[in-house]
């Protein structure tokens, strides 16, 4: 699938990029913490590559969640507007420093250097909680590292992911991106990889406004044709994956909760449960006291539970909690903690057995990210921003080169579906879930086999 080991030399050059934004409103609001998402405004990128003479156009697409990317006071039109104010700054950048070569390359050294100095002057002479975090930047800087990939695909035939190995990269090993060096030497991105398998388990989100019962319902809900009721999503997509947010602050809400939802899970045929705490916790004892009393007092619920994803705070330097008392019940996977895999590094260390990748956080980190856990013998779930429109296709495409623990979660057509209906005339079974699975073989091509679809304004 990864080729051979012909070395082959490459210069792929930016030419120009162009910046827009896609304005998307939710129809249900969706609960980050203490912050709630009512909509969101996508980066649309479009990268015009060179290389040899042939110039293509790469592709990309991120939603700036600015509820998930940066909880803070501030009020949300400030941060959102500097959230595009600073991707217009990166395309600027971009377009005049990134230099040439390999799209893994090309990111890594961006995010590594210019990435660092461009955050610093947005931030400087900021005071204490307005500074724009590092994964805010990160996801400001996903849909122009994502394009490249596309561009680059497109330039050589091949597939965004298929390009990751030593024919590609040549003397770019995994040795000189990660540590220790030693146990890189010699490897690629493509040997951590596995056969895509077209067709994913899909996991579905119950966001903590979200009704599950008719006793829940305000009236307020929207009639428009989508399910409502957590019993209506699940008969109607064929789910047997449920994720569900909790509010990490709220012990009882949260122990009541998580059993009312698995109580329906069992009836309903679901058999995989993860819980979200959202960041909120600051004691892993909180989180062990709700997994002890499910288990002592619903097993079989208790059972269901896969994993638990990101109880404790996003700066993991800042807040190195021992968590090895939460891993050793269940698997415990970082989510925004992991910005790169020096924070999955340090995360290892602290307790934490699994990471959860998103291409939002670049699909450059990402990657380096799988690399150093697999290597370490972690395990890995890919996870969503609600991605819709573009911003569907390499998330997908990562869960199934990664080789999760079980598919991937993918929640636009919950929050958002209309945002993709044309995207669904050409991708039905990527924009819509049935069967509890979603259907990645319409995706064909070189890049990441949009099919036409980045056309779609």
């Amino acid at each position: 699938m990864f080729g051979g080991r012909l070395v082959r030399i490459r210069g792929m050059k930016i030419v120009s990029i162009s910046l827009s934004f896609v304005p998307v409103v939710t129809r249900v609001p969706l609960k980050f913490g203490d912050q709630v998402l009512k909509e969101v405004s996508c980066a649309r990128v479009s990268v015009e590559v060179e290389e040899a003479g042939q110039r293509v156009l790469g592709w990309a697409e991120t939603p700036l969640s600015v509820a998930w990317v940066w909880p803070a006071n501030l009020g949300y039109v400030e941060r959102e507007e500097r959230l595009k104010a600073f991707c217009e700054k990166l395309r600027e950048d971009l377009e005049g420093n990134l230099g040439e070569g390999h799209p893994f390359v090309m990111g890594h050294r961006y995010i590594e250097g210019r990435l660092h100095e461009r955050l610093g002057e947005e931030n400087a002479g900021r005071a204490a909680g307005e500074e724009m975090p590092h994964l805010a930047a990160l996801v400001c800087l996903s849909a122009f590292d994502l394009a490249l990939y596309d561009g680059f695909g497109k330039l050589h035939g091949v597939g965004a992911f298929e390009c990751l190995s030593e024919e590609w990269l040549g003397e770019a090993d995994l040795a000189k991106f990660l540590e220790p060096a030693e146990k890189f030497s010699g490897k690629y991105p493509s040997d951590y990889m596995v056969e895509p398998e077209m067709r994913q388990p899909v996991w579905h989100l119950v966001g903590g406004l979200d009704p599950i019962c008719e006793e829940e319902l305000t009236g307020d809900e929207p009639d428009d044709g989508y399910p409502v009721l957590l019993r209506d999503w699940i008969r109607r997509d064929g789910l047997r994956c449920l994720k569900i947010k909790l509010r990490g602050n709220d012990l009882e809400w949260d122990f009541e909760r998580l059993v009312a939802i698995g109580k329906i899970s069992q009836e309903e045929g679901v058999t995989h449960l993860t819980t979200d705490f959202n960041c909120m916790v600051t004691d892993p004892d909180y989180v062990n006291e709700i997994l002890d009393r499910v288990k002592a007092d619903y097993a079989e619920i208790y059972e269901r539970i896969v994993y638990v994803e990101q109880p404790f705070p996003y700066d993991l330097e800042a807040n190195q909690i021992q968590v090895h008392s939460v891993s050793a019940r269940k698997p415990l996977f970082m989510d925004e903690s992991a910005h790169d895999w020096r924070y999955v590094r340090l995360g290892l260390d602290l307790g934490w057995t699994s990471v959860a990748l998103k291409t939002c956080k670049t699909l450059t980190g990402a990657i380096l990210s799988l690399c150093w856990a697999k290597e370490h013998g972690m395990t890995l779930m890919v996870q969503d921003l609600t991605n819709p429109r573009l911003a569907q296709v390499p998330h997908v495409l990562l869960a199934a080169y990664a080789g999760t623990i079980c598919g991937v979660e993918s929640n636009g057509m919950q929050f958002y579906p209309e945002a993709s209906r044309e995207f669904l005339k050409v991708h039905p079974g990527l924009y819509q879930r049935r069967d509890g699975v979603l259907d990645l073989s319409s995706l064909s091509g070189p890049g990441f086999g949009y099919a036409g679809v980045e056309e779609l304004a």
